[in-house]
């Protein structure tokens, strides 16, 4: 009897560490994904950075990163019925103060938990000045979108395959320190990762970029795969038509099979953003829409919040304060700055005192997500 108990257990051992085999090497499976939907019904917010934060590193190095108004701004948007907030870190800001970078992620965190607000953190971010540098950031330059949000890692890294591996105590430390809290609810490994930013930096992109940030990103998944985490893993993706299997690309493939949910960017009509859904629903995960709102383009919080949230789908707008990241502007202001406020705000919610650019949209917002009683 003993043997034969023995050997079930034996067995059983083995069954155990072939389970936790495939875990690392694949994506959850649908039904644990369910569970993690079924826990988190309807995560909303917006991707938010400070209103005094030109970009990551500005928000998170110590001579300026900025509890006070994270603070204050995050109970504004708990006012709002917020209850998640997706958060760009940068690797340049844990490599020149690893200990200090992990506190003040932490710092965050405590500041978010306090409001009721939990976070998807972002660890890479391929959009934007591919040329980043620590220290002291530069000042916005007048009516441009986003006139210094940087991308992480930069071109001298992500263009040499050789050097990804120097960003793996970045991803492993950051990771190890919150796999298990409770405060982050998602990781979203590489925003936009193939972005080829024509509007912007064309010019300095990588002209192999695709390649190279698939490389990378396979390699982050298995270093995170790795490590465990009890949080669900996500790569946003955000080309033109995802309502087509055979028309995505080999690495948005890659990303929506490999992701435990899956997220998605869409600044398009509601009509555009009901196809989407629709096609993404299929995989039989949670879909999270990590990326919409811009007025001129049609994409509105009324109806698209109300939408997203009768379909389950997670809604994080893009921009929350009208602040240095000057998202106000569109994607246009690059081929022409504005000289003031422009008619139509493209993104944001809030001017920096933190009143409604639209009453009656901040009302609307409320009222969906039940902040309005």
């Amino acid at each position: 009897m003993r043997r034969h108990r023995l050997a079930f257990a034996a067995t059983l051992a083995t069954a155990l560490a072939c389970t936790a085999a495939l875990a690392a090497d694949g994506p959850w499976p649908v039904e644990k994904a369910r569970a993690w939907g079924e826990a988190n019904p309807w995560l909303v917010g917006c991707n938010y950075c400070p209103s005094t934060a030109i970009n990551q590193l500005e928000m998170w190095q110590a001579d300026t990163f900025d509890p006070e108004t994270i603070d204050r701004e995050l109970g504004w948007a708990a006012d709002l019925g917020f209850n998640s907030m997706r958060v760009f870190l940068h690797d340049l800001a844990y490599k020149q103060d690893p200990e200090g970078f992990l506190k003040r992620v932490d710092e965050y965190l405590a500041i978010s938990d306090r409001h009721k607000i939990g976070t998807m953190i972002v660890l890479f971010d391929g959009v934007w000045d591919t040329d980043p540098k620590p220290g002291k950031q530069r000042e916005p330059k007048p009516g441009l979108h986003n006139s210094g949000w940087v991308q992480s890692p930069g071109r001298a890294i992500l263009g040499d395959p050789s050097r990804h591996d120097e960003l793996k105590d970045y991803v492993v430390a950051v990771v190890t320190r919150f796999k298990d809290d409770p405060r982050v609810q998602v990781w979203d490994l590489f925003n936009e990762a193939d972005n080829p930013n024509a509007n912007s930096y064309g010019a300095t992109e990588l002209k192999d970029k695709t390649e190279r940030a698939w490389e990378l990103l396979k390699k982050e998944l298995a270093w995170i795969r790795a490590v465990n985490p009890s949080q669900p893993l996500t790569m946003g993706v955000w080309k033109d038509d995802l309502t087509d299997p055979d028309k995505l690309t080999p690495i948005n493939k890659f990303q929506i099979e490999q992701s435990d949910v899956i997220s998605f960017h869409n600044y398009k009509t509601p009509d555009k953003m009901k196809a989407e859904v629709d096609a993404l629903k299929k995989y039989g995960r949670p879909v999270l829409c990590t990326e919409y709102m811009a007025r001129p383009n049609g994409s509105r919080f009324d109806p698209l919040l109300g939408y997203l949230k009768q379909e389950k789908v997670g809604a994080y707008n893009w921009g929350f304060i009208d602040g240095k990241s000057q998202t106000i502007y569109p994607w246009d202001s690059w081929k022409k700055p504005y000289d003031g406020e422009p008619p139509v705000w493209f993104h944001d919610i809030l001017r920096r005192d933190g009143t409604p650019y639209i009453a009656e949209e901040v009302e609307y917002i409320k009222s969906v997500t039940g902040a309005k009683k």
